[in-house]
């Protein structure tokens, strides 16, 4: 059997207080109840707002193909010498657009902190993180968050990833709109105890499996919270700590959290540079995606037409698109 010290050793990650002080780095934040969500699309996928797909810039599409086929294995849906686009069942997820030339993100910009997938259920949680151990995946950290169970990692170009299940909404501790979340220990034993630790059986990523949030590097939490929050309509869910804000819709945890940890007073991004190119929010109500359109046009912020909705760039440059709901 494969034990949680071996879990992360394969993945060369030494010791659980470094994977744990990784994670809170990671996402800012005690423990929980575990359980198997059965829902046909994970809760962040059910609410009046959720996360689409995001988009990277790249300098070696092949290796970056490879990397995310690899670790979570996405289809490629679409591909040719400028863009690869990945997802799951047909659903399109994450696009790799290709820049050979472009300049690396600089430190401490604002832009991509983490793109977190959302696996189905705990079980296919436990399934792929003993695919990524079996391939020896360098992990940045693990941690949990009481809502959730999460790992992270660094893909080649620097771009952050969470990998992680949520535990049950009906779990969830709520004190008015706020809601408990915290970096605590993974039980990772607990886990993967829940799917055969001797073979890889994460053949192929789960159908439901989601972009469950989108988490930014900002200059300015203020200001961050007066776009996502005032213009693009999210709810604040966690704002207790310093330099960080968790906003969502219909009371998941959060969609987008927004952070200055490394970027306070970062100015505009260079698009040119590599990383986030852009995120779509897909929006359930066509009333509601015409309100937003009126609320952007009344603040003076300009939005651009795109294929199911329209563009706009946040206070950093971060292209967010909202778009309608497909089903």
């Amino acid at each position: 059997m494969t034990t949680r010290r071996q879990v992360m050793k394969l993945a060369s990650f030494a010791a659980s207080q470094a994977a744990l002080a990784g994670a809170v780095r990671a996402e800012g934040g005690a423990d929980g109840v575990a359980a198997v969500s059965v829902a046909p699309l994970p809760f962040a996928q059910q609410t009046p707002m959720r996360i689409g797909a995001a988009a990277l810039r790249v300098r070696d599409l092949a290796k970056m193909r490879t990397y995310y086929t690899d670790l979570l294995k996405f289809s490629t849906l679409r591909a040719d010498a400028t863009e690869v686009v990945l997802g799951v069942d047909n659903v399109a997820l994450l696009h790799l657009i290709h820049r050979p030339d472009a300049p690396i993100e600089r430190p401490g910009a604002a832009g991509l902190f983490h793109t977190a997938f959302l696996m189905p259920s705990r079980a296919d949680f436990a399934r792929w993180l003993v695919h990524a151990a079996l391939a020896r995946t360098p992990f940045d950290g693990f941690a949990d968050h009481n809502v959730s169970e999460a790992s992270y990692l660094t893909d080649p170009e620097g771009n952050g990833i969470e990998v992680y299940s949520d535990r049950p909404p009906a779990s969830w501790e709520w004190t008015g709109d706020t809601v408990t979340m915290g970096s605590g220990h993974l039980d990772i034993d607990a886990i993967v105890a829940q799917t055969d630790t001797t073979r890889d059986q994460y053949a192929t990523a789960p159908k439901a499996l989601r972009i469950g949030h989108m988490h930014l590097r900002v200059g300015d939490v203020a200001r961050g919270r007066a776009f996502y929050e005032g213009l693009i309509g999210m709810e604040p869910t966690r704002l207790s700590r310093s330099g960080v804000a968790f906003l969502s819709s219909g009371r998941y945890h959060h969609h987008i959290g927004i952070n200055t940890w490394q970027s306070e007073g970062a100015g505009p991004r260079q698009a040119q540079e590599t990383g986030l190119a852009w995120f779509s929010l897909a929006i359930a109500d066509a009333a509601v995606l015409a309100d937003r359109q009126r609320r952007l046009a009344a603040a003076g912020t300009r939005s651009d037409p795109v294929a199911g909705g329209l563009a706009v760039a946040d206070p950093w440059g971060t292209e967010v698109r909202l778009i309608s709901a497909q089903g």
